[in-house]
């Protein structure tokens, strides 16, 4: 392929093939999207990721922050959040357009190991944020995506553009959030490990308590640096990972209400409306009828 002069007209025309929901690129961790995406499916709990875009804007919305970025940023998400996102097409029209790279804790903390340990030490917490896009990443990008024209190097060479990725995000803003979450004993990490055992055991009675001890911090330390990593307490964590798979639930399965809530742990339906229409802006039957209309008429 012949280099372009501009990296970001020349990402848009290697991911143009990409589909208005997940699309794999053959290069391992590596995806892209294009289009209108149905807004449920911008509703989810995300994976930690590196999200670059090419085209359009976006929009994530954790607990109550709402982060906008465009073709002049990059988004970083350190832990796995339940978010609700947005996309937008460009204002001259084209459609939304972005690729990216899902975190890999074991390639991560290779990187980190041939590297120098910082002289010093952020006191941020958040475990997402924005930042503006540098050449030397959007580059590292394009070597990247080239690759899907070149399957028979990716096994060579999609490890070492990975880890130039990683390390230019290592070099900006974000690298604290990212040297935070491969070690293995800070409060970033901490909350990491209770973020997987909520999800794993949503429909069951928080302990949060039991959170902490684990955690080797008290019930208020806890509570202040999930709330500071995550922007939503344990409960609330909790209650977003119930509501999201409700709604999926009710969707995919075409369950009731009251089934619904009963199977993410609920013990009143009312509540659960009540917590769902707050969240989603709609009851469970009025939000999923919308949702089911609007999928049935892009058929």
């Amino acid at each position: 392929m012949v280099a372009m002069n501009n990296p970001l007209i020349e990402l848009r025309t290697l991911a143009a093939k990409a589909e208005n929901r997940r699309t794999e690129t053959g290069i391992p961790r590596v995806a892209m999207v294009q289009g209108a995406i149905p807004e449920h499916r911008l509703a989810a709990v995300y994976e930690p990721m590196i999200n670059l875009i090419l085209q359009g804007s976006k929009s994530m919305t954790v607990g109550d922050r709402t982060l906008h970025y465009d073709p002049a940023t990059y988004f970083v998400m350190s832990i796995e959040l339940p978010a609700v996102g947005a996309v937008s097409p460009a204002s001259s029209g084209e459609p939304y357009l972005a690729v990216s790279l899902t975190l890999d804790p074991t390639v991560l903390t290779t990187l980190l190991n041939d590297l120098p340990a910082p002289t010093e030490r952020s006191v941020q917490h958040a475990g997402f944020s924005v930042a503006a896009i540098t050449p030397e990443l959007m580059d590292a990008w394009v070597r990247m995506l080239r690759l899907m024209g070149d399957p028979m190097a990716i096994a060579a060479l999609a490890p070492a553009y990975e880890r130039e990725i990683l390390y230019y995000v290592l070099q900006g803003p974000h690298g604290w959030m990212l040297r935070e979450i491969a070690a293995p004993d800070t409060a970033m990490a901490r909350v990491s490990h209770a973020i997987q055992s909520i999800r794993r055991d949503f429909a069951e009675p928080i302990g949060v308590q039991a959170l902490a001890q684990k955690a080797a911090m008290s019930v208020s330390a806890f509570h202040r640096h999930f709330k500071a990593v995550t922007n939503l307490s344990p409960l609330q964590y909790q209650k977003r990972v119930r509501l999201l798979q409700a709604r999926t639930l009710m969707l995919a399965t075409a369950s009731s209400v009251t089934s619904a809530a009963f199977a993410v742990g609920y013990e009143s339906a009312t509540q659960f409306s009540r917590d769902y229409a707050r969240v989603f802006g709609l009851s469970p039957a009025r939000d999923t009828a919308r949702i089911l209309a609007a999928n049935k008429a892009c058929l």
